[in-house]
């Protein structure tokens, strides 16, 4: 296809992702439609942001849109909104400022310009972080006692979306009390067809997010960072770290010293992230257990981080690792270990490995809706139960006294740590943990929707489940039948099952799909269990 004949971004961005090497070059069309496109979209705030396809829905003019919406709700003066943000007044948000920054994705400079350049006239301090992850908005507005943050990342989307993530003055991901307010704001300003111009951004302050981090982490101290340094200096031990093109990269030179010890995989530009989806999955994880499987050391440690550093997998060079799992390994580390008290809070939507753990060592359980906003309750310094450690299975984790988002360089630092106190690999620590709680075997997959589909008309089709699915009725899973032992109805439909199996299905709050969580206490199980739970899906899709 020729340039210039595409009749839309989508259109533009399915010949590009056909063959990222070729086709690249079919950027500049992307960047025209990002910033001639003035269509309204349909602006959505889920478990973790608003995301959509650049120059399709995440354009220049609908991300004016939503920063004019924003400061539209700091202008409002009502005491829940102020509340829920964590300010007094306009005026408090003016000096004490707001952080932008972006992931090191297609456009991002320019889409964080746009915005600086709107708060900016409006008298607002801004704080420039240039290219930045997750958590790192989080550390820099308790370190510079800011108001929020402005985080332009989808997190782990392909290389078509963009995304816009707000986190109000406690440094967590912001709550339906606020992202509700923008969605009202930014629909009244596209319904008036409000027509907001370009504004450069000035008088800015840049700011090193990686400095502001690690001097959280030191004061925080629940990661030992010296002695994580010493181990590494120490031992022999290869550590691999794969940032496939994402802004994780320097973090971990920076915090950990340059080594010889650490071998770093993918950290050049790639807007299209050499045609893979840059998440933490198993697929992904094959470049980081080839280079450990070169290795001879006694201890090894391999993770790959998503684009913006809030998910994370782990792996020794002969298990693969996942949150399901490791969140559970911290959990007993924390505790056992460092003597650290309170509660485990995980979404409902993970593994039961932790909960085991929990249950032997008198730890109290909290189960939350997916979605890590839903952990702020626990993990704020003056909680009344503060989480030993909060994760989900979809690969983030934070921990006690740490940011109010998922981090991944905390659950990095978390598994140097391990290594470093227990001398063993995390693998050998993870086998040693399942003998005495015993073996879990968590799974996922989905489903893919039509656009259209997303949000409410989603809902309103997994609801047929509601009535098929009941305490006491049978369930065939593959050549056994099975009876509904609970249902939960926390997030979407969780069924547990008579053998302590369980399945959950659920949309998805960021992508056109429908996810479904399973979990087996043998391995053999698992398929039987997952053609069940899609099968019941598609059923009440069709």
């Amino acid at each position: 296809m020729k340039m210039n004949t595409f009749k839309n971004a989508s259109e533009c961005w399915k010949f590009i992702l056909s063959d990222v090497k070729k086709n690249a070059i079919a950027l500049k069309e992307i960047e025209k439609f990002a910033r001639e496109n003035v269509e309204p979209a349909k602006i959505v705030f889920g478990t973790s942001g608003w995301r959509g396809e650049i120059g399709t829905d995440f354009t220049f003019h609908n991300i004016r849109m939503v920063t004019t919406a924003i400061i539209g709700m700091f202008k409002t003066g009502e005491k829940k909104v102020l509340d829920a943000l964590g300010v007094k007044n306009f005026e408090e948000i003016r000096n004490r400022g707001v952080i932008v920054g972006h992931d090191n994705r297609f456009l991002g400079h320019d889409f964080a310009s746009s915005v600086m350049g709107l708060l900016g006239k409006e008298g607002i301090m801004v704080y420039y972080a240039g290219e930045a992850i997750t958590p790192e908005f989080s550390t820099a507005i308790e370190t510079l006692n800011a108001a929020c943050s402005i985080n332009l990342t989808p997190s782990h989307n392909p290389a078509n979306y963009a995304g816009f993530k707000f986190n109000p003055a406690d440094g967590g991901p912001a709550g339906p009390e606020i992202t509700t307010l923008i969605e009202a704001y930014t629909k009244r300003l596209m319904d008036a067809k409000t027509v907001i111009p370009e504004v450069k951004p000035a008088g800015f302050k840049t700011i090193d997010p990686i400095k502001l981090y690690e001097d959280f982490i030191r004061k925080r101290d629940t990661i030992n960072l010296e002695r994580i340094k010493r181990f590494i200096k120490e031992e022999d031990c290869f550590i691999c770290i794969d940032h496939v093109h994402g802004a994780t990269r320097k973090r971990p030179n920076r915090i950990l010293g340059e080594s010889g010890k650490i071998h770093y995989l993918r950290t050049e530009d790639n807007y299209l992230f050499g045609g893979i989806p840059p998440e933490p999955s198993e697929k992904n994880l094959k470049l980081v257990m080839d280079a450990l499987a070169g290795s001879k050391s006694r201890f090894k440690l391999g993770v790959i981080m998503d684009p913006d550093g809030d998910r994370i997998r782990f792996t020794d060079g002969k298990t693969d690792i996942t949150m399901n799992h490791f969140g559970a390994m911290g959990l007993h580390f924390l505790y056992h270990y460092k003597n650290i008290r309170g509660v485990l809070v995980k979404s409902v939507a993970t593994s039961n490995f932790g909960n085991a753990i929990a249950e032997k060592l008198g730890i109290p359980l909290r189960e939350t809706a997916v979605g890590f906003k839903n952990f702020r309750p626990f993990m704020v310094s003056n909680a009344k139960e503060r989480a030993v450690v909060a994760y989900e299975e979809s690969d983030g984790i934070s921990g006690y006294n740490n940011t109010l988002e998922k981090d991944a360089m905390f659950g990095l630092l978390l598994a140097l740590e391990m290594m470093s106190v227990t001398r063993k690999n995390i693998g050998d620590y993870l086998h040693e943990l399942e003998e005495r709680f015993g073996t879990y075997f968590p799974e996922r997959a989905g489903i893919e929707v039509d656009r259209s589909l997303a949000g409410e008309p989603l809902l309103k089709k997994l609801e047929k489940l509601r009535g098929q699915l009941s305490v006491g009725s049978k369930l065939s899973v593959g050549n056994t039948t099975k009876t509904i032992k609970a249902v939960i109805h926390i997030d979407g439909i969780k069924v547990i099952l008579d053998d302590d199996s369980w399945f959950l299905i659920r949309p998805s709050g960021t992508e056109p799909k429908v996810r479904f969580y399973v979990e087996t206490r043998s391995r053999e199980d698992l398929t039987a269990i997952i053609k069940t739970a899609a099968g019941l899906t598609r059923e009440a899709l069709s």
